[in-house]
Parts: structure tokens; sequence; C-alpha cells
């Protein structure tokens, strides 16, 4: 069974998500843990560049134990598991939580057996989605299945939320806008891909502004239902 998928974003009117780059500065940033405590979710999932901001170790060390690529929790009674997506095993977490979330990381059947052994000797939980590739159906459905996750918050970055949005596995778009620019190459963007995704679409039919709410000081919450092609999102 497929979890409830939110993405939740905070970003300036031209959808740059790097709040110490915007102008005005301080426009409505303390919104986000608010929001995101409000939505409920049983967990939430980042990419591979925003989970690496949480990380406090190194690379782990080289083993010759061989382990099998199977599914391996340290935990499966939390209200809450922080999910980050590492296909190729490049993060040293040095912790097993983020703000007191276990952490389960997604990985590839590619990555080392070192790679391996260090998350388990931290206590990191981890799951693998695919050979090479990560397959994020995949990913929902082992969260379901494994730990009951049944609303599931997607809060980027910007390719990771682009990823979800082109599988057509989003089914709601909350965004705190803020009344402020970025308005400078470089910044990140609500929703970005990789080069390979470039010219790929997502299979969106129609979204629909479900509510507006005022937030005090020109920040506005919006949110948005979206229906995807059931066709496009099988194959």
């Amino acid at each position: 069974m497929k979890p409830y998928v939110i993405c939740l974003m905070h970003s300036s009117l031209d959808g740059r998500t790097h709040p110490s780059r915007w102008r005005p500065k301080g426009a409505g940033t303390d919104w986000f843990e608010k929001i995101h405590d409000e939505l409920g979710g049983d967990a939430w999932v980042i990419g591979r560049v925003t989970g690496a901001e949480f990380a406090k170790g190194k690379p782990y060390p080289e083993t010759t134990t061989r382990i099998p690529r199977d599914n391996w929790f340290a935990r499966r009674d939390a209200k809450t598991y922080g999910v980050v997506l590492d296909a190729q095993g490049k993060i040293g977490w040095g912790r097993s939580d983020i703000g007191g979330d276990p952490i389960v990381v997604v990985l590839t059947e590619s990555v080392p057996d070192s790679h391996l052994a260090g998350l388990r000797g931290e206590g990191v939980s981890y799951v693998f989605a695919g050979k090479s590739e990560i397959d994020l159906a995949l990913v929902l459905d082992i969260l379901n299945r494994e730990l009951g996750v049944k609303r599931l918050l997607v809060e980027g970055g910007g390719v990771a939320n682009g990823a979800f949005l082109r599988a057509g596995l989003i089914d709601e778009f909350n965004l705190i806008l803020s009344p402020a620019v970025d308005g400078a190459q470089g910044a990140p963007f609500v929703f970005d891909s990789t080069e390979a995704d470039s010219d790929r679409r997502a299979p969106i039919t129609a979204m629909t502004l479900e509510s507006t709410r005022d937030l005090g000081g020109g920040v506005l919450l919006l949110r948005y239902l979206i229906k995807n092609d059931p066709q496009a999102v099988a194959k």
C-alpha cells in the first residue's frame, strides 16, 4: 500500500530554497518546523545532498566481511523516521537519528560492504531499493510494509523532490511562500532534476488549490492537491 505523500517546502517568491540568500532577510523562516509538525507524518524523506548537511561522521573503514543485501532495521518502534536517499552510500553519519527521529538510509545494492558495516555499527537502519538506481515506488512500498508508514513528508532538496514528482508519487504539495526573493544564479529550486532527467516531465493532470493560509508577515501557506495520470505512473 502506497503511503499518502505530501511535499512540504519553504521558498522565496522566485522558488528558491536557501533562506540565507533571500532579501529581505528572515522572512518567515521559522515556519517550516511548525508546519512539519502540524502535518504529522510517520516519516520524512530528503535527498543525499540535504542529508549530508546533518552528517557528523567520515567514510567508513574498509572491511573484509561480506554482508547480504537485505534490509536491516535498528529500530521499528519509532513514532517518526528520517529517511535519506543515498543510492551509492556516500554519507558517513556519525549519528543514528536526526532531531530524535531514527535515520533510515535508502541504498542500492551497489554499495560496498564497508558502508553497510559502518551503518550497522552506528545503529543506522537501511533498505535496498534497486540494483544501481533507486526505485522510489519501491521505497514507498518498503516503508509502508516494513515500518507501517502511512503518511510521508517529502522535504527536499530540489532533485529529490523532482524525482518524486516525475514518478507521479506526490499526492499533495504544501508551499510556505515568503515575501522575499533570491534573484541570482546558483540557488536550489523547490523542484529540480539531474541533467539526465532534464527533459522528463511530471505526469500531473491537475493541481487543485485546497486552501490558502495567512501565516502573518506576508507569509502564506498554499496547499495543493495533485492528480497524476495513473497510466503514466504505472510505466
